[in-house]
């Protein structure tokens, strides 16, 4: 606990566990958004690569507890069906992982909440594809698993955009829960091997990590208890809205400081 009051007074790490609980309901919910609300809301109070690095293992645990709510045969078919987009977008975000440290701070902030807000307006606005609008391709799964990983390894935040794509190939709910799952669970253990190298998850900020994952955990156990009785076209919208207030709080701090 030492080295987390090193970094965090005690009000600010009980805001910090209580974000992380919000976050596991929302993931536990929709099957998203954990990185997003983590980044967001602990950037508030503290340093963008600060909330980077705690983000890390809960996002890990928790997509590893939704990809073993499936059979393994489910969980292979799924990697293979998926493996080109996997395989560009770990690519990708291991590269881009490497850059955060020589990125200032506000340009982080700028570049996650420029992303965040538009996609949430753009799901909103009512113009992104329908379901089912286009048919699932090597070139659209290499270049969305691209950007994907792209932001991933820049943000820690590689669901909306492969949101997005699951809904334009009109994956169905249960595939697209458990696709979710692989492709952020293992996009997960790419980021944790990615930041431990670039130094953003190191001996100072592991603890931080590692003491938000009760709170996570126990957030998406509740989001799973609910979510089968949970109206999720109005879920969507409200969770969309809420990607949009913390997309513009990060441009808030990007612009303002």
């Amino acid at each position: 606990m030492d080295a987390i009051f090193s970094i965090l007074t005690l009000p600010l790490f009980t805001i910090t566990l209580f974000i992380a609980f919000f976050a596991g309901v929302i993931k536990g919910i929709v099957g998203f958004a954990m990185p997003t609300i983590l980044l967001s809301g602990i950037s508030t109070f503290t340093a963008p690569d600060l909330a980077l690095a705690a983000l890390l293992l809960p996002t890990l645990v928790t997509n590893a507890m939704q990809i073993f709510r499936y059979g393994i045969r489910d969980v292979w078919q799924t990697i293979k069906r998926f493996k080109v987009f996997l395989g560009v977008g770990a690519f990708m975000m291991f590269g881009a992982a490497q850059l955060v440290p020589l990125l200032p701070a506000r340009t982080l902030l700028l570049i996650i909440g420029i992303a965040i807000t538009a996609f949430a307006i753009w799901q909103l606005s009512g113009r992104a594809p329908k379901p089912g609008a286009y048919d699932q391709s090597k070139g659209l799964d290499a270049g969305i698993g691209a950007f994907a990983g792209l932001i991933g390894g820049v943000s820690g935040m590689w669901g909306p955009p492969t949101v997005a794509y699951l809904t334009m190939i009109g994956t169905e709910k249960k595939q697209q829960m458990l696709a979710q799952g692989v492709i952020y669970g293992l996009g997960a253990v790419l980021l944790v091997i990615g930041h431990t190298k670039s130094g953003i998850l190191n001996n100072a900020t592991l603890p931080l990590s590692l003491s938000l994952l009760p709170t996570a955990i126990l957030g998406m156990w509740l989001g799973g208890r609910v979510s089968d009785q949970f109206d999720q076209t109005m879920f969507r919208k409200v969770t969309l809205l809420v990607l949009i207030i913390g997309g513009l709080n990060l441009l808030r701090r990007g612009v303002f400081g």
